[in-house]
């Protein structure tokens, strides 16, 4: 392991080099120092450990306290773990509020806006392309109301299932919590810094797995089921609207054919995700792989996969189950093994074309209604 100063561990983390950082000897005190950096937390934590700063620039707090021998790792952690106490009492007092209201949401639907792009598709499908005043008036009271109403209701949704399924973490033994906003960390478990990323199994690895299995391609199969069940399908809707308005009329079908048809589609899908839980590694790779290009990095990463089995379109449904997903997260939180080497994983970077090492885990929790 290296041994280096302040001022080089600051630079790999501005450089997102935690791999370098994490190979340092006060490379994860460095990382825990660096989520209660600011002026407010710095100047409590010295007066509580009595450590004169009153000569040092507030900018100067972090390194000051960093390279100060007589702070003891274990004096941070206490510290860390007694400020998130203090914001998690206030949090579990509102709990149950939240949770009721997160469930008033019914459909969860970006209403147009294709994800976290609204701005994007304001200007490239209103603001350039229609001239009359009239006809954009029409639209902002039509469309794009819908558009915003569902990027907003969205957003909202996951902004606080995040900050509760954070705390369903933090509230673990195991987990050290930060405090500060830090990028690319959320917690730490035994000592290993993780950025939280709360998803579902891939749809395009679903679409390819399923066509290696010899389903075939699911749309296709939906549409040529329907038509044997003289099922009326839409022209008017995207593939990926079509898809699902055609998933719900078959599951509300109660005919033999198209009840054969979504048990043989659920058995399939099943099978995959199965797969891939006895084997992660191969979904972990897949996650770093195809990440977005403007949001790339190799930080270590804890995948929590929602699935509900039962309908796949309502998965989005489990991040406010918080009974459910306490009881998992404990679980697995129990009984994750010690051994780190277990974590280390390498992926490839096509845009870039190199090889990036990192630790990751990762937690199917499927749901099957009975649970």
């Amino acid at each position: 392991m290296t041994s280096l100063n302040f001022k080089q561990l600051d630079k790999l983390f501005r450089g997102d080099d935690f791999p370098k950082i994490e190979n340092d000897t006060r490379g994860v005190r460095f990382l825990k120092l660096r989520s209660m950096s600011r002026k407010e937390a710095m100047e409590e934590f010295c007066n509580l450990h009595n450590v004169d700063i009153v000569r040092i620039p507030s900018k100067d707090y972090f390194e000051s306290v960093f390279s100060n021998e007589s702070i003891t790792d274990a004096q941070i952690n206490q510290y860390l773990n007694h400020k998130y106490q203090e914001e998690r009492s206030v949090r579990a007092d509102n709990q149950e509020y939240l949770v009721d209201q997160l469930n008033r949401l019914q459909n969860f639907d970006w209403g147009g806006s294709f994800g976290n792009s609204l701005e994007k598709n304001i200007v490239n499908n209103y603001v350039k392309k229609i001239q009359s005043f009239d006809k954009i008036n029409d639209e902002i009271e039509g469309r794009l109301l819908a558009s915003m109403k569902g990027y907003t209701l969205n957003s909202w949704y996951n902004h606080w299932t995040s900050i509760i399924i954070e705390d369903l973490f933090k509230d673990h033994a195991s987990v050290l919590p930060t405090v500060g906003l830090v990028k690319k960390i959320d917690f730490f478990i035994n000592d290993i810094p993780f950025d939280l990323k709360v998803t579902y199994f891939p749809e395009q690895l679903l679409v390819d797995k399923l066509r290696e299995c010899g389903f075939g391609n699911e749309l296709t199969k939906l549409k040529q089921t329907c038509r044997a069940l003289r099922i009326f399908i839409p022209n008017d809707l995207n593939s990926k609207e079509l898809k699902l308005h055609l998933l719900n009329k078959l599951r509300e079908d109660q005919r033999q054919g198209a009840k054969s048809f979504m048990k043989e589609l659920s058995d399939a899908k099943k099978a995959i995700i199965g797969e891939s839980e006895k084997n992660p590694a191969d979904l972990k790779k897949w996650f770093y792989e195809n990440q977005g290009e403007a949001r790339f990095d190799a930080s270590n990463r804890f995948f929590l996969v929602l699935t509900d089995e039962g309908d796949m379109s309502a998965s989005w449904k489990l991040k406010r189950n918080i009974v459910f997903l306490q009881e998992k997260i404990h679980s697995h939180l129990d009984s994750l093994s010690q051994d780190i080497n277990s974590l280390d994983m390498e992926f490839y970077w096509a845009q870039d074309q190199k090889t990036y090492k990192c630790k990751s885990d990762i937690l199917f929790l499927k749901y099957d209604g009975t649970a």
